[in-house]
């Protein structure tokens, strides 16, 4: 299954929509598709965000922020959202989507990348952690890592 990196407007409309779908299938607030396409267009033309699809028509997407690092010269990633639609999961597309997506990530310099998920999203974990994503400080040898959040 192709990927590709969203640069259209109906790209943008598709990501949306598929970043609704996940937000109500897991219980969160989800902004209007029309006004989260607009702001995704935003977002990838300031040049710190790409968001890919897998498929055409497309069944999943991924977002990823860039940073710089804050101790080194070095671009950073931030896997910020990972979507397979629930009737394509099990086949191998969260797979390839990853794949993808650190693909471009290493292509634009990107030394380090992070990510969040639910202790309880088990096929999750397993999907990162068969790329070599770890929970653990010092990259497995350390303390579980803990990530802390807040609404400001």
């Amino acid at each position: 299954m192709e990927t590709r990196t969203a640069t259209t407007t109906p790209d943008f409309e598709t990501a949306a929509r598929l970043q609704v779908d996940f937000n109500l299938e897991y219980d969160y607030p989800a902004p209007s598709a029309d006004e989260l396409a607009r702001h995704l267009s935003r977002l990838v033309e300031s040049g710190d965000t790409t968001v890919m699809l897998i498929g055409d028509p497309a069944v999943g997407h991924g977002i990823t922020r860039f940073r710089l690092q804050t101790t080194a010269d070095e671009l950073e990633a931030y896997l910020a959202e990972l979507y397979i639609v629930p009737d394509r999961r099990g086949h191998g597309l969260g797979t390839i989507l990853l794949q993808a997506i650190i693909d471009e990530a290493k292509a634009r310099g990107v030394t380090y990348m992070d990510l969040g998920t639910s202790e309880d999203d088990t096929s999750a974990r397993a999907l990162y952690e068969k790329f070599g994503f770890d929970n653990h400080e010092g990259r497995g040898s350390g303390p579980r890592a803990l990530c802390y959040e807040k609404e400001l």
